[in-house]
């Protein structure tokens, strides 16, 4: 029994490493899905370690977690730009796909 030709092999490496970014940021929007909002976790967050109250971005992972459970009042209070990040990043992932896609094609054709 043959799995993968090395042509098929070759095609599917290069699919996921051109590709390597948007996977990257999809795993972490879903792992926002899964995660707990209201749990309060260890932060790597450099400001926050140094005893620096004040940090522009802390508050973005709360704020994106609870825009996917539904609570958007709640994602507004934790950082304005939580639902514009998710924008964002959607976008991103989209973007780097359909131009991925466009140019796999164009390489590999059969």
């Amino acid at each position: 029994m043959k799995l993968l030709s090395g042509k098929t092999c070759r095609r599917t490496f290069a699919f996921l490493r051109v590709n390597l970014e948007a996977f990257i940021w999809l795993a972490a929007l879903v792992s926002f899905i899964f995660h707990d909002p209201s749990s309060v976790h260890y932060s790597l967050c450099p400001l926050h370690n140094l005893g620096i109250d004040f940090c522009p971005g802390c508050g973005l992972g709360h704020a994106i977690s609870y825009f996917f459970h539904g609570d958007i009042v709640r994602s507004f209070e934790a950082h304005p730009l939580g639902i514009f990040a998710v924008a964002l990043l959607s976008y991103r992932i989209f973007s780097i796909f359909r131009m991925n896609y466009i140019n796999y094609k164009l390489i590999f054709k059969s």
